[in-house]
């Protein structure tokens, strides 16, 4: 699959117009005391390219898309975004860094006593000094892009797990990153409530947006992913075309997950 630029200004992802992958992971441990999650991930993201992380529970996949804004140190080895290493005694001024990264995660985490339209508008004003009027004005925009445009006085206890979701992806576009990460944004929701998720991350693939998404979504993850990373054990076990890593798996350990989920 090759995504193509979207000309809507909401959905553009600076970072595919740039050269170079603006995701580096080199020879990454994290172990909890003396368990070790991750051993040894080596993976590269490319400008405007969707990898799709699966696997079984306790393969390591949510660890490591912490580990790619440090939210869990690393151990050892190197996470480099944008060619700049954020892993520990490094000096990077983090909160820099993370700006340029979105996330998005199983819960929604929204402030409930604030309207949705407020809780987009709140990280932009805060930490990119964006003017309330013109915070609001991008808010809104979101909104209406991923389909909430009339729920924007709504406090998020008025509304769906979906559009809660929705809400939370909108929260994280607010500021403008140059990376998506979605780690099993679909897990809390209804079955009936998924679609209408799943749809707005297919809109963010179809504009060049470079994502990583870990998720139990395996026709999602054929239909949207440029690259699946299948993991287990805490290494990468296989990767490769969607098409080719579940029609025609090479690895015992990916066939024997692959026979159990689809």
């Amino acid at each position: 699959m090759t995504n193509k630029p979207s000309t809507d200004p909401v959905f553009t992802a600076p970072v595919a117009t740039r050269s170079g992958a603006p995701i580096q992971v080199k020879d990454l441990h994290k172990s909890f005391g003396k368990n070790e999650v991750l051993k040894g991930i080596d993976l590269e993201v490319a400008n405007g390219e969707v990898v799709a992380v699966i696997g079984p529970s306790g393969s390591g996949k949510s660890t490591l898309l912490r580990c790619l804004n440090r939210l869990e140190e690393v151990t050892s080895g190197e996470v480099l975004i944008d060619g700049v290493n954020i892993a520990p005694a490094t000096g990077t001024n983090l909160d820099k860094v993370r700006q340029k990264i979105g996330m998005v995660f199983q819960h929604f985490n929204l402030f409930p006593n604030m309207t949705v339209l407020e809780n987009v508008a709140l990280a932009p004003t805060e930490l990119r000094k964006l003017s309330k009027a013109d915070a609001r004005t991008r808010a809104q925009e979101l909104l209406d892009r991923v389909g909430l445009g009339e729920k924007a006085d709504a406090r998020p206890a008025q509304l769906s797990g979906g559009q809660k979701q929705r809400v939370a992806i909108a929260r994280a576009l607010a500021m403008s990153p140059d990376i998506m990460l979605f780690d099993e944004a679909t897990s809390a929701l209804d079955p009936e409530m998924v679609g209408e998720v799943l749809q707005v991350i297919r809109d963010l693939a179809a504009s060049g947006m470079t994502m990583v998404l870990v998720t139990h979504e395996m026709g999602f993850a054929r239909e949207v992913a440029d690259r699946v990373v299948f993991m287990a054990e805490g290494v990468v076990v296989e990767q490769g075309d969607p098409k080719v890593l579940f029609d025609a798996p090479q690895h015992q350990r990916t066939k024997d997950f692959l026979s159990k989920v689809l």
